[in-house]
């Protein structure tokens, strides 16, 4: 079992805006009106891409298709999973304009790409119940030591994180995450923006945890898998620091990707205890950031998927 890969889907946008169906629950999203919104868009993205494919990280880029009005495709690991055993997991979306995003051509580039695809778990007719579990947005996966760690909310069901555990033999490690929005301890949307996980450490807004018993869980989890835990704060997590990807480069050196919002919100202290583990690699998305309300780590859709 691998915890990270070299290889990562990335869906090139084609109508990036601000998307009204999320921003209902996602309170990192911002309303406000950026010129040529697609334009810069595209331009972080392809310079993201850039970054990353100088480090040896094979990205496949997939063009988003114009005539399905898709503001966040942008973000594929939402929708999809890819894991080792040829497995693809198919998630139900929250917002419905966001479920045009699931494009069985993905699926078929992915495999033309040289990858096994032998079996699909839809779990997608959970929509029809308006019961939603949004990818490894909603799933922080340890998949070295078969643990799915997740924050409840709207957008991340018990019930079927449940039924995704015994489906992919992981174990769940339930908490609600909070962030406090005009005053109020509001779920977080997603828990990929508050942790994620690497192979020797991880990184975890503490602070978003309310619940002291869920609080220890956590920690007690992630350091008896040997991970080092590495706190941010509230306000790192504002600037996405919590909404980073660990992946493999040429020559299987490591890095963590996360965008220069983030990097730029770390302390010299957090940065210094990240690179005993990997090097960092960081890009602009100022423009994603503020319309999407996703960042670094919600772009790449990582592939597991055994080779033909």
């Amino acid at each position: 079992m691998k915890q990270i890969t070299n290889t990562i889907v990335m869906i090139r946008p084609v109508q990036f805006r601000m998307n009204e169906e999320t921003a209902v629950n996602n309170y990192y999203q911002e309303n406000i009106s950026i010129a040529d919104a697609n334009t810069k868009a595209q331009q972080e993205f392809d310079e993201f891409v850039k970054v990353l494919r100088k480090a040896g990280v094979n990205v496949i880029v997939i063009d988003d298709d114009p005539d399905n009005n898709t503001p966040d495709s942008i973000f594929p690991n939402n929708w999809v999973s890819f894991h080792e055993n040829g497995d693809v997991g198919l998630y139900p979306m929250f917002a419905i304009n966001r479920r045009r995003e699931r494009r069985p051509e993905v699926l078929d580039i992915i495999e033309a790409s040289g990858f096994e695809i032998k079996n699909i778990v839809d779990y997608t007719i959970a929509e029809e119940e308006e019961v939603f579990l949004e990818g490894t947005g909603s799933l922080v996966l340890d998949r070295v030591n078969r643990k799915a760690y997740c924050a409840l909310s709207a957008r991340a069901d018990e019930e079927l994180l449940i039924e995704f555990c015994e489906d992919f033999e992981y174990n769940p490690v339930i908490f609600t995450a909070y962030q406090t929005v005009e005053r109020k301890r509001l779920p977080i949307y997603h828990t990929n923006v508050m942790m994620g996980v690497g192979e020797t450490f991880a990184i975890v807004c503490l602070d978003c945890i309310d619940d002291k018993k869920e609080r220890k869980n956590l920690v007690n989890h992630l350091k008896n898998d040997g991970k080092e835990v590495i706190v941010i704060t509230e306000g790192q997590v504002g600037n996405f620091a919590g909404n980073m990807l660990q992946v493999a480069g040429s020559e299987d050196k490591r890095y963590i990707v996360m965008s220069t919002a983030a990097y730029n919100s770390l302390t010299k202290d957090q940065i210094t205890r990240i690179k005993k583990h990997c090097e960092i690699l960081h890009s602009d998305l100022t423009t994603i950031e503020t319309l999407g309300g996703g960042s670094a780590r919600c772009m790449m859709a990582e592939v597991f998927l055994p080779r033909k």
